[in-house]
């Protein structure tokens, strides 16, 4: 025999449930359901006060790259540049005729280099800085005569050195040597947007990435001719001719750099950049002798006139290269770039054909152009 627990709530419960099915039954009614209450939300509503603010911290700390952000490189340059044609130094002599194309462009070497950082959580954003330059790239070339008939180009009446004319230095002279120093320098500071990953950091699932960039450039072009005459008279010391020429171009610049993962660690780059600026242009002419006696003019004035010209410059570069990322932190690059810059001024049109007073000299242009080339091969470091 067993005995069942009285339980007097649910007798109760179910009790007055039954009262109230016969109340509605006898009215003719159909019993009311009772609302269940809802269950709790098992994620919260972000819009909620205490709600769910985002991913968590823990997480989100997970997916964001964890990069070096600085970086620095640098690399060393053999670049020349194209010449315009010769402008005549010396009146012609048994088919010899000496010209400034004679004093030809060489390679010399340079240095490039860069600085910058990373920004933002996702590393999308960086600032650069760089400097790049070529130096003493030129050479020279001379020609003798015996018996002494060498006549330089320009003719120089009035003139005197030493208390001299300066005819009696440059007419009848026994050799001229042309020489040439030009100088290339390079000062960018640009703000990068890379659309994806870094490219020192692709993943396997995309091989390509492209940085738009945006900044200030300067571009110093600066074009030094030298003409030294050995006179006929040895007892005199042989004077310089000097032409020197400075572009100074200062702007802005747009670019870009696209990046191709053609094999592991190995990365086809090309960074095409092109700037439009003002050209702060220069010219000095001076005469003068080694023992260094000024020539004079017929006014008593040192012959050596500075001009000065203002003009719009135009200036477009690229680079084409190979890199391997060796490590995250090392990366190895060889490549050859290519710059053009128009509307600037060159010593070889500014040669004088006649210097007899300031005046006589040639107004100074900037019409013609240039195009520096040349390879490059170095290092960069993340930290």
């Amino acid at each position: 025999m067993s005995i069942s627990r009285f339980q007097p709530n649910r007798a109760c419960t179910a009790v007055a449930a039954l009262v109230l099915l016969l109340a509605h039954q006898a009215r003719g009614q159909e019993p009311v359901p009772q609302a269940l209450p809802m269950p709790p939300m098992y994620i919260p509503d972000p819009a909620a006060p205490g709600g769910m603010a985002g991913m968590p911290p823990s997480v989100a700390a997970d997916i964001l790259p964890d990069w070096p952000r600085w970086f620095a490189g640098a690399s060393g340059l053999v670049m020349t540049r194209t010449l315009p044609g010769g402008t005549a130094v010396m009146e012609p002599v048994g088919g010899t005729q000496l010209t400034t194309a004679d004093a030809a462009a060489s390679w010399p070497g340079g240095v490039d280099l860069h600085v910058g950082r990373w920004f933002g959580d996702r590393q999308q954003h960086a600032i650069e800085l760089i400097y790049w330059g070529v130096y003493g790239l030129g050479t020279s070339a001379g020609v003798a005569a015996s018996p002494p008939v060498l006549d330089t180009i320009p003719h120089t009446p009035g003139v005197t050195i030493a208390g001299l004319p300066a005819a009696s230095y440059l007419q009848n002279a026994a050799g001229q040597t042309i020489g040439r120093a030009d100088v290339v320098n390079d000062v960018e500071i640009n703000w990068v947007y890379s659309l994806w990953e870094r490219p020192e950091f692709l993943p396997r699932d995309r091989r390509v990435n492209l940085m738009w960039l945006a900044g200030f450039r300067y571009f110093g072009l600066g074009d030094t001719l030298t003409l030294t005459t050995t006179p006929g008279n040895a007892a005199l010391a042989p004077p310089a001719l000097s032409v020197a020429t400075a572009n100074n171009i200062y702007g802005a610049q747009v670019g870009a750099k696209f990046d191709w993962l053609f094999l592991p660690g190995l990365r086809f780059n090309v960074v095409p950049k092109f700037m439009i600026g003002g050209n702060a242009v220069t010219n000095t002419t001076a005469l003068d002798t080694a023992a260094g006696n000024p020539a004079l003019f017929a006014s008593g004035a040192p012959v050596s006139v500075h001009q000065t010209l203002g003009v719009f410059s135009w200036l477009g570069s690229v680079d084409t290269g190979l890199a391997w990322d060796v490590t995250d932190h090392w990366t190895l690059s060889i490549g050859y770039r290519v710059v053009g810059v128009g509307n600037v001024a060159q010593a070889d049109y500014q040669w004088p054909a006649l210097l007899a007073a300031p005046g006589t000299l040639p107004g100074l242009g900037a019409t013609s152009s240039t195009i520096i080339h040349g390879g490059f091969a170095g290092f960069e470091g993340r930290y």
